[in-house]
């Protein structure tokens, strides 16, 4: 098994800097804890994000969580649910600052998802909605097809996950949008057609940060797709 480093800054309300730094195995969701070393005098010991700034809030994103190869994923979770998604980096792309407003509990973790190959072809869709649901769907194409992305947590559709909620922000991790349709993961209505859409950004070429358009409602039976050509 592949292993690599995954590194992050974040900002605190209190003026504190909070370096998180661990070596992660390729293909297992894991977490990354801060860094037991910032300085030539040591620093902190490694430990769960929410563990050292329980009560604090991440005020700037200073630097997304980044992979020397490629990051697919990564969020901050509250009691095994997705309490926060986190814009991510690969490579040598440069990392811009980010303002934030996410109140740390004891217990909250940062975890990702990391591959070997930067040619690793997993996408990771991630939400926001109106009513403050966090959610990432994934999915790995092959082929021409149109593939169905499910929550990485639950297994569920879109429409099963998010019934009745309205998308407020989304951003779309997948380094195979000039194989997608349109270039972008597209919510699917009832009855099959396009009703929102998200662009494909390749995180190992772009930091990959939030953005509104083509947001839409969700009901039941509404799917998230990625229709590929090869």
């Amino acid at each position: 098994m592949t292993t690599q480093a995954v590194s992050a800054q974040f900002g605190l309300n209190t003026g504190e800097q909070v370096n998180m730094l661990t070596t992660v195995t390729d293909g297992t969701e894991q977490e990354v804890l801060t860094s037991g070393v910032v300085s030539a005098a040591g620093g902190v010991s490694a430990q769960s994000l929410g563990t050292f700034a329980d009560g604090k809030v991440i005020t700037q994103i200073i630097q997304p969580p980044a992979a020397a190869t490629k990051i697919i994923y990564a969020y901050i979770s509250r009691r095994g649910e997705i309490a926060k998604v986190l814009p991510v980096v690969s490579g040598v792309v440069v990392s811009q600052p980010m303002p934030c407003g996410f109140r740390l509990q004891a217990g909250d973790t940062l975890r990702v998802l990391t591959a070997a190959s930067n040619t690793n072809r997993a996408a990771a869709y991630n939400v926001v909605t109106a009513q403050g649901v966090n959610a990432i769907f994934s999915v790995t194409p092959t082929g021409a097809a149109t593939n169905q992305l499910t929550h990485i947590l639950t297994g569920q559709t879109i429409g099963e996950s998010l019934n009745g909620q309205r998308i407020a922000s989304h951003y779309f991790n997948s380094t195979d949008g000039a194989k997608y349709r349109g270039g972008s993961a597209l919510i699917l209505s009832d009855r099959g057609l396009p009703v929102g859409a998200c662009i494909a950004v390749a995180q190992t070429s772009l930091q990959v940060q939030p953005n509104s358009m083509g947001t839409c409602g969700i009901a039941l039976n509404f799917q998230a797709v990625a229709i590929t050509t090869s």
